[in-house]
């Protein structure tokens, strides 16, 4: 009788011919490198070496200042509320390094790119603070317009209960649906304006589309 081969050796057997991907395993590993630094660089408010990280990379320098690129223009979102300029101040200044070590080119390379992504920041920046008086000018405007309406609404249930009613707008279903409609056309419209200024960002920072 043929002698059962254990799982293990079975295993062994299948596995023998498969080799690893070395430049792939690099490749990733110098992605999570680049991504983390860019995590250290926002964590240390600007103080952690980001050109020092990326040119320690080597060989690999491009594909690292890449990873740290997208992490930081990921973190580029509309304010919810409350808008941090020292935050966007920070996330610039992050890019602006980066963007100093783009590789030479008919464009100039490094120095023009720098120089641009400030720019481009600075009106991001601006942008944001724009977003939030809209948003805030919006949301005054919606309650205004609604106000008449809910007041009647106070009234009938006032004479019902026989007492004064204050109803809060936004527990109101149909004020909730005007506000949430029309607050939201604002946020997509802004959201699709961001969006074209951080492909833009990403231009000037020589980061591939998808499947580059």
């Amino acid at each position: 009788m043929a002698m059962i081969k254990s799982a293990l050796e079975l295993a062994l057997e299948r596995t023998k011919d498969l080799k690893i991907d070395e430049a792939a395993l690099e490749a990733s590993n110098i992605k999570t490198e680049g991504r983390r630094a860019a995590g250290k660089y926002l964590e240390d408010f600007g103080q952690y070496d980001l050109a020092k990280a990326v040119k320690e990379a080597k060989s690999q320098e491009e594909l690292f200042r890449r990873s740290a690129c997208e992490v930081l223009v990921a973190q580029i979102q509309l304010p919810t509320g409350y808008y941090d300029p020292d935050r966007i101040g920070l996330i610039g200044s992050g890019l602006a390094i980066l963007a100093s070590l783009v590789p030479g080119g008919k464009d100039g390379g490094g120095a023009g790119a720098k120089k641009q992504v400030e720019g481009l920041m600075q009106q991001i920046s601006a942008f944001m603070e724009k977003y939030l008086e809209e948003l805030k000018r919006v949301e005054q405007a919606i309650r205004s317009q609604w106000a008449p309406k809910l007041r009647e609404k106070e009234l009938k249930m006032a004479a019902r209960m026989g007492q004064d009613v204050r109803l809060d707008p936004m527990s109101d279903p149909e004020f909730a649906a005007f506000y949430k409609q029309n607050v939201e056309a604002l946020k997509n419209n802004y959201s699709d304006a961001l969006e074209r200024a951080k492909q833009g960002l990403k231009d000037l920072l020589k980061i591939p589309g998808e499947g580059n």
